[in-house]
């Protein structure tokens, strides 16, 4: 994954053998801060007017910004630049356990159109049907789609576009990327599905997030996920597992065992799955109806249903002490249907974290996602387009 450009900490380029240089600093200063004048962006990059206006031009021309108006102070309204934000330019693809999520989004990070099918076990048959949903979007998108993002719950190599392993689905060794672009003759790009959040959180979150360059994110379902972000990047270690925090050892005696069969992980205390047996165990659940998360966020004003949800929730927050000590990010994102509900749990997370610290450590930052109903979606969108605005060019 690209690094994010710190814009507080730029030195503008002045050769015009790296003028595609300028180009990206110029497209992000429109990205984040637009609209904006061609005034601002030179006095804040300290390049020449007449550089910045080239540059403009020609980002004008590829259709990447266009000028909208200002209000007017009295007399004609200022011309100010944007993203141009009304056509779909990237495809991505949530390709999870059960239901793939396909997508197409504008520059700025926007779902503009979504597509869900049922995920085969059998490879071929998955592929099969995300190449076709694809090729709907690219022929209506009249070929101006210019990459596709693939985020997946499993370990990838991310760098080789090779998936590892996806152990709900049974996939082993499989050049995933090679085979669609093969299909479709557009890049690719595939992440983890909680380190593709990170890079989403770090591109397209509120500003809080987006401007801080060491953070973590702990995606919560039926197991646990991390992504790490060190100084504006992905970091994943040797051979690409940094982050598997989800078993590390925190208690005995589970509620539930993990997906490796243990009952003292933090994926077996703070998962979804252990927050419904903690309520099913506190109603005596005898089958009669069937009880899933959704189900239980829905009881969320019932006493039972709130014992369990703010049980699993300290245990949440008990895990991301670990993480904190460990680690030392300036925040802690929590991803997952739990954000929900975050009033609720929010203080009980805190209560957890603040039990596994250490005396005399700095306080904890731990805060919800803002990424949406469609996390792993704008994650895989949020691939192409961090790719784009961290090495544009135009050839």
């Amino acid at each position: 994954m690209a690094r994010r450009i710190n814009l507080e900490k730029i030195n503008v380029a002045r050769s015009n053998t790296i003028r595609d240089i300028n180009r990206q600093i110029i497209l992000n200063y429109v990205r984040e801060d637009g609209p904006v004048s061609r005034a601002d962006i030179a006095k804040v990059t300290d390049l020449q007017r007449s550089t910045v206006s080239l540059i403009v031009d020609e980002l004008l021309n590829f259709d990447l910004i266009e000028e909208v108006e200002g209000e007017s102070s009295g007399g004609r309204p200022p011309q100010l630049l944007s993203l141009k934000t009304s056509k779909a330019v990237v495809i991505g693809v949530d390709l999870g356990k059960e239901i793939t999520v396909v997508g197409t989004s504008d520059l700025s990070g926007r779902i503009l159109e979504m597509k869900e099918f049922s995920t085969s076990s059998d490879f071929e048959e998955t592929i099969a049907r995300l190449v076709d949903v694809c090729q709907g979007f690219i022929a209506k998108s009249g070929g101006f789609i210019e990459g596709i993002g693939i985020s997946l719950p499993g370990l990838v190599e991310s760098w080789k576009g090779k998936i590892v392993n996806v152990p709900h689905l049974n996939w082993h060794e499989l050049d995933i990327v090679s085979i669609i672009e093969d299909k479709l003759g557009l890049p690719v790009i595939i992440e983890n599905d909680t380190n593709a959040i990170a890079v989403a959180e770090l591109w397209l979150g509120r500003p809080e997030i987006s401007n801080v360059r060491d953070f973590a994110v702990v995606l919560i379902h039926d197991g646990i996920g991390t992504g790490v972000v060190f100084d504006g990047q992905i970091y994943r270690g040797k051979d690409g597992v940094a982050g598997e925090f989800g078993h590390m050892t925190i208690g005995s005696n589970a509620p539930v065992a993990c997906a490796a069969g243990r009952f003292d992980c933090w994926e077996a205390f703070a998962s979804e799955r252990s927050a419904i047996a903690r309520y099913k165990a506190l109603i005596n659940y005898n089958n009669d109806f069937e009880i899933d998360f959704d189900y239980l966020l829905k009881l969320k004003d019932d006493e039972l249903a709130q014992k369990a949800l703010k049980e699993t929730a300290f245990y949440i927050g008990l895990g991301i002490s670990n993480l904190v000590q460990g680690l030392s990010p300036e925040v802690i994102l929590v991803v997952g249907k739990f954000v929900k509900v975050w009033s609720l749990i929010s203080d009980d997370i805190m209560k957890g974290a603040e039990s596994g610290m250490c005396q005399g450590y700095p306080s904890i930052n731990i805060m919800p996602s803002t990424l949406g109903t469609y996390p792993m979606l704008k994650g895989a969108v949020s691939l192409v387009l961090a790719d784009k605005f961290a090495s544009f060019h135009i050839n």
